[in-house]
């Protein structure tokens, strides 16, 4: 078992003090986004015997069992992340497998160098994910229903809006969002500009529901992935429940504290509310255009004092550990790696004691027992 020092990226939408704060470190005055945990070579986890993904590659089948390097090659098939947004991420969507592997080898046909910042496609991978709410958490998943998006843009009362407002009424339900969607990212930029700036102010007058839509403007003026969010549906969750995101839907997270768990890669479309690279037409084409509410998650207790978060994915599993004192131990050994963070209390995985953001790398089949008090959050792979 290893003790993982981690990486936190310094996004500028992280929030200042919730990962500090977790930590019962003090705030630097910078804003710190996310806490990698995992093998991915943007920041690996680095242990006594150097860094994961080296420990990993120097004896996969050890690290992560036969049945793992056999079913997804000698590499963790998951990242696991303390996310903390103190402002909105990009309005992004993630590719399938299929999408993804025809993606890279395109890109890598083309020559385009690795880190080019308009490169989409960093790996072969698909990237559904998972993100647990550990403070109230605000974000955007998924497509209204038309008619509720166009309720939404009609009350603005915009003039320039109400092109948009008839074409949600007029179409199908997939081809009136795919028809609203491609007409507001391929506006022209000075006239969808000055529809958001209005937009805005008008969001910012209704107040209630349309308020998120006047802060969205407040950090990315002009962009028309203001107009986009408004055919989303928004959604908070409270500590404790989850939302799954599979490929091609699209999503925004906007203020919060949470665990993310996904599938080890680094592919992300992006249309809006970002300064990183966007790509309209590749986005469009990987989108989904299927309305509904997104399903909210609350875990499902399991033997042992287990919660878990159940997902249709393979490369991860996520559950939760809530002890209480004088709880008995819990054998959480198993054929496949884990990793063990703890969110609360000062709970030991084996003879380790684990404070709050502190977490643990378990290789394949090694004798791991939970004990002591707190939250411990574990990320697996599904069997």
């Amino acid at each position: 078992m290893d003790r993982l020092a981690n990486t936190v990226r310094p996004y500028a939408w992280g929030s200042t003090t919730a990962i500090p704060e977790l930590l019962g470190t003090p705030p630097t005055g910078e804003p710190q986004a996310e806490l990698w945990m995992g093998a991915h070579p943007g920041a690996p986890s680095v242990t006594l015997r150097g860094p994961l993904n080296e420990v990993i590659a120097d004896d996969p089948v050890r690290e992560l069992g036969a049945a793992v390097v056999d079913r997804f090659g000698p590499r963790l098939p998951f990242l696991f992340k303390v996310l903390a947004a103190g402002a909105p991420l990009s309005l992004q969507v993630h590719p399938d497998l299929a999408q993804a592997r025809a993606g890279y080898a395109a890109e890598e046909a083309a020559g385009i160098p690795f880190d080019a910042p308009h490169r989409n496609y960093k790996d072969g991978h698909h990237k559904p994910e998972l993100l647990c709410a550990l403070t109230p958490f605000d974000g955007l998943c998924g497509f209204r229903a038309p008619a509720e998006a166009a309720d939404v843009l009609a009350a603005l009362d915009v003039d320039s809006l109400k092109p948009y407002v008839d074409l949600l009424h007029a179409h199908p339900e997939e081809a009136a969002l795919r028809e609203v969607l491609t007409a507001l990212l391929s506006a022209e930029p000075e006239e969808i500009a000055h529809t958001v700036t209005e937009a805005a102010a008008a969001a910012a007058r209704l107040g209630g529901a349309h308020a998120p839509y006047a802060e969205l403007a407040h950090h990315f003026p002009g962009d028309p992935g203001v107009l986009a969010a408004t055919l989303l549906n928004p959604v908070r969750l409270q500590p404790g429940e989850a939302i799954f995101l599979g490929a091609g839907v699209p999503h925004a997270y906007l203020r919060g504290l949470g665990v993310e768990i996904m599938a080890n890669s680094d592919n992300v479309l992006r249309c809006g509310l970002t300064p990183k690279h966007v790509d309209v037409p590749e986005l469009l084409r990987v989108v989904r255009f299927e309305p509904g509410e997104p399903r909210v998650l609350r875990p499902e207790a399991g033997p042992s004092g287990e919660e878990l978060y159940d997902t249709p994915i393979d490369e991860f599993r996520l559950s939760r550990y809530v002890r209480a004192q004088g709880a008995a131990p819990t054998d959480l050994t198993t054929a496949g790696p884990q990793i063990l963070l703890a969110t609360a209390g000062r709970p030991k995985a084996g003879d380790l004691t684990l404070e709050p953001g502190e977490s643990v790398f378990v290789p394949a089949g090694e004798k791991t027992e939970l004990s002591g008090t707190g939250t411990v959050f574990r990320a697996t792979v599904a069997a």
